[in-house]
């Protein structure tokens, strides 16, 4: 049992650590709007979207760890971010798709931008599916689905005691707090990576293991482009020498110690 004197200053510590808290989430109000309105117009009252957004915001409150070393700000737009997409997949669409396969369908469709820019054409399935180096058959799929959602919550099987979602691997499923960390650096180094020219960046992408893990060889990278190895070196290092240059490394700097 504590005295009473103790009891006291334990009070105290507690009501400072509320005042901490609502005031760390007054501050960040602003934070939450300007996420919102990134997400406007897709079938969420923009209000619920600010609803959502503090409801991430105080998850962000409650989990943050200072010692970690990177700033609150960066660390509550992961859980913002990820309050708001899990609302707009449960409430925008009429059928529900996983928060991770919609992630995964924005990535392909951005993709699939980046390159019709390029090229001056849409590109062909089997050619995102090179890009984001899938089966073209799971891009078909996932066309299909972004266009006439299915229900990933269908009941199969005899006893219809699982669901068509449960079958779909959640490879970039997030482990929170460590996740959010490694969320933005993931979305930070696609930032910079859309600096370079196509082909400079999915040849760093391929060689480095950021699009599922596994870094490829020269030679493999190499028979993925119809060029030799020594060719994809030299873009490697010109990828390599142009991420340095202080306009971009500098963006890094707050996500790598």
């Amino acid at each position: 049992q504590c005295s009473e004197d103790e009891a006291f200053k334990l009070k105290r510590f507690m009501r400072e650590g509320d005042r901490a808290r609502d005031h760390l989430i007054k501050a960040n109000t602003r934070l939450v709007v300007s996420i919102a309105k990134k997400y406007m117009g897709q079938g969420v009252p923009f209000s619920d979207l600010i609803q959502e957004g503090n409801l991430g915001l105080m998850k962000a409150v409650e989990k943050f760890d200072y010692r970690r070393g990177y700033k609150f700000s960066t660390y509550a737009t992961w859980w913002i971010r990820q309050a708001i997409t899990r609302a707009l997949a449960d409430q925008g669409r009429t059928i529900r798709v996983p928060v991770h396969m919609s992630d995964r369908i924005r990535k392909l469709h951005q993709i699939s931008r980046q390159l019709e820019q390029v090229w001056g054409r849409k590109p062909t399935p089997e050619e995102l599916a090179e890009h984001m180096d899938l089966e073209p058959a799971k891009v078909r799929w996932m066309l299909r689905v972004s266009r006439h959602p299915v229900s990933l919550e269908r009941p199969v099987g005899e006893e219809e005691d699982s669901e068509l979602g449960n079958f779909i691997e959640d490879e970039d499923a997030p482990t929170p707090p460590d996740a959010a960390y490694h969320r933005l650096l993931q979305e930070k180094l696609e930032d910079v990576l859309s600096t370079l020219t196509p082909r400079e960046a999915r040849i760093l992408r391929l060689r480095f293991g950021l699009q599922n893990g596994r870094s490829y060889t020269l030679e493999e990278v190499g028979k993925k482009f119809g060029l030799t190895r020594e060719r994809i070196r030299q873009i490697e290092g010109q990828a390599l020498r142009k991420l340095r240059h202080p306009r971009r490394s500098r963006q890094l700097r707050d996500y790598l110690s």
